[in-house]
Order: structure tokens, then sequence, then C-alpha cells
């Protein structure tokens, strides 16, 4: 990354070792980062707190009443669509979906 880089990890904590995140941030390898997640939630590393470069968020970047509201709607969608037969819309292993009509004879 660049020394003007920032990095931004709203994903899963494991996907950024922190330990080489705080020496980057630390050393001016990057210019900064923001995080949701962290390696072992709840607990942060203390030497990324310290750093004056960094952005912590506690888990919450999903937490709007609307993005909530939407989560719940599409998990019910999700479900009725399951419990009717139905491909349901984010599938994310659409291969166990296909192969379990193979199995009951479809």
């Amino acid at each position: 990354m660049k020394k003007t880089a920032i990095l931004v990890n709203t994903a899963r904590g494991p996907v950024v070792d922190q330990t080489a995140l705080a020496k980057a941030l630390a050393e001016g390898w990057i210019a900064g980062a923001g995080l949701d997640v962290f390696q072992r939630e709840p607990q942060v590393s203390a030497e990324l707190l310290k750093l004056p470069n960094l952005t912590v968020a506690p888990h919450i970047a999903s937490a709007s009443v609307d993005t909530r509201r939407e989560m719940s709607v599409l998990a019910a969608r999700n479900a009725v669509d399951a419990l009717e037969g139905r491909h349901p819309a984010t599938l994310l292993n659409p291969e166990v979906w296909d192969s379990r009509s193979t199995r009951q004879g479809a």
C-alpha cells in the first residue's frame, strides 16, 4: 500500500493482522486505518488504541434502524422462499440447494 493509503475493515476481524497493522501505522507505512471489526472481539489491541491515525467503531456499522429493518425483511423473505420451495434470493451456496432437489428425486 502507498504511504497515503487508509485501510478500512468492516468485513471480518481476522482479515487484518492487527499486530502488523499497528506496526505499519506506528512506522508510517500507511497513513491511517478505520476498523469496525477486530480479531478477537470485543478485545482490541492496546497497541492499536494508542495510535492517533486509527479510528475504531464498536462493530456497529450496520446498526442503523433502516439497515436493521431491511436485514430483518430480507431474512424473512428468504425464509418464506425456502419454506415454499423457492430459491432464496441471497442463498450463498446454491449448489447445496440444487443438490437437495436431486436427492429428493425432483
